[in-house]
């Protein structure tokens, strides 16, 4: 065994990356970042029928999205293109010949078989799992050549493995069942076995395991929803593991200084949105302005507003206002929209509801209100509760109005501190469009 710790994630090209995968990989690259090792991508495409060269470019751009990078390729320099196994045939072969000359397999037609060796005790202590047992007389003979001469998966997973000196096999728990079939060509072939390390399964919220009905279950969907690479990232390494003392929100840097499997639990994890949701806010409130903005920026564009009529210090400042208000950059758009522009507050709100005495109160205040010398939040604030108070009016009763007409929404930031970043003028058109100021 090589003395640095060596990990692959090994996705077959079939689909893009999923949740299920996205953890798996980053499991692995936690591990070799901890141990200063190395982290190795590994194209398993020997399905012709369904391996794509657009899926793999999906796996590849979704772990870049993540931020999981890998350390090595059949070529030199990088970034590196990953190892596949349809450029690895000749290996399998000379190995699967090796065996046929020792006697330990043997041909069906195009298809070369291993013969499992009876009365053997297949025995393994997984990192996560312990102990595991089976006899070699409950399993059948393995094909490690198929007839169209691909490798099967169990086969070509260990020459791979030991050809590239893998020191850990860090996957999903469903392949527990496989790794006995596995242990048994290692044994045959002499070569010292990796240590295995099952990561335990991903269950929805009603305990059934992860699927679309849950959720997006593509990485790629939670981007396409305003969800950061970081909050992500955080959410899945929690998935099954925790640093301890109730830490939930941290960097892949602090995350990578921490990771250690002896702390991965075989417990089934719960994929929980209200969780990601939390956690991707908190990583939202702690990006400087300028990246925040980046991320809120495509949405604002989607929903058609004047992004560019505006400074960007202006914008910046809006999604500052906000104080973490959007659980997702998606949400942030959505509720800052009026500061951008005007049509979505008239969208959301046609007129404001008052008989005709609050009708005049609220026009008397408002119309001294912008008539105010300093247009600033706290001088806003202090003359509202002072002209409450000499008028008898509730400050709810002023500030809600004053909210909608410039907001369209119930619930917003302080509607003073909108009212001083929205700016005299601006205020002013809103009110009037509201008939709530004064002729």
């Amino acid at each position: 065994m090589v003395d640095t710790v060596r990990v692959r994630f090994a996705p077959s090209p079939t689909g893009a990356l999923h949740i299920g995968g996205g953890h798996t990989a980053l499991f692995n690259w936690l591990w070799a970042r901890h141990t200063g090792g190395k982290f190795i991508l590994r194209i398993e495409d020997t399905d012709r029928e369904r391996s794509t060269q657009e899926y793999e470019e999906t796996i590849m751009s979704g772990m870049r999205w993540l931020g999981l990078d890998w350390d090595e390729g059949p070529d030199t320099g990088g970034p590196y293109a990953p190892y596949r196994q349809s450029e690895r045939l000749s290996l399998y072969r000379e190995t699967a010949d090796r065996l046929l000359r020792e006697g330990k397999a043997y041909r069906e037609g195009e298809a070369v078989i291993f013969k499992v060796p009876q009365g053997v005790s297949l025995a393994f202590d997984d990192v996560v799992y312990g102990q595991i047992q089976m006899l070699s007389d409950t399993l059948k003979d393995i094909v490690m050549i198929k007839s169209d001469g691909m490798p099967t998966y169990n086969y070509a997973a260990v020459v791979d493995d030991h050809a590239m000196e893998i020191s850990h096999v860090i996957r999903g728990e469903d392949h527990i069942s496989n790794t006995p079939k596995q242990l048994a060509l290692y044994d045959a072939l002499g070569w010292e076995r990796p240590v295995f390390a099952h990561l335990p399964m991903i269950l929805g919220k009603d305990k059934k395991k992860l699927s679309k009905r849950h959720g997006a279950t593509s990485v790629y969907e939670y981007r396409d929803m305003g969800y950061m690479p970081d909050s992500v990232f955080n959410f899945l390494a929690l998935l099954g593991w925790s640093p301890g003392d109730d830490l939930e929100i941290f960097s892949r840097e602090e995350a990578a200084q921490m990771f250690d499997l002896s702390r991965v639990i075989k417990k089934p994890s719960v994929f929980d949105m209200d969780k990601l949701n939390h956690i991707n806010q908190e990583h939202l409130k702690k990006l400087p302005p300028c990246e925040r903005l980046a991320l809120v920026e495509p949405f604002w564009r989607e929903m058609g507003l004047p992004i560019d009529s505006h400074p960007r210090e202006y914008l910046e400042a809006s999604l500052t206002l906000l104080a973490g208000r959007g659980q997702t950059a998606r949400e942030a758009a959505a509720y800052s929209d009026y500061f951008l522009d005007f049509g979505p507050v008239k969208e959301r709100y046609e007129s404001i509801e008052a008989d005709g005495a609050q009708l005049e109160v609220l026009r008397r205040f408002n119309s001294e209100l912008l008539a105010l010398p300093e247009w600033n939040a706290e001088a806003m604030e202090t003359f509202s509760r002072e002209w409450s108070a000499a008028n008898g009016v509730k400050m709810k009763d002023l500030a809600m109005p004053l909210r909608l007409c410039l907001t369209g929404m119930k619930v917003s930031p302080g509607v003073f501190e909108v009212a001083e970043h929205l700016g005299v003028r601006e205020v002013r058109r809103r009110l009037e469009h509201y008939g709530v100021l004064q002729a």
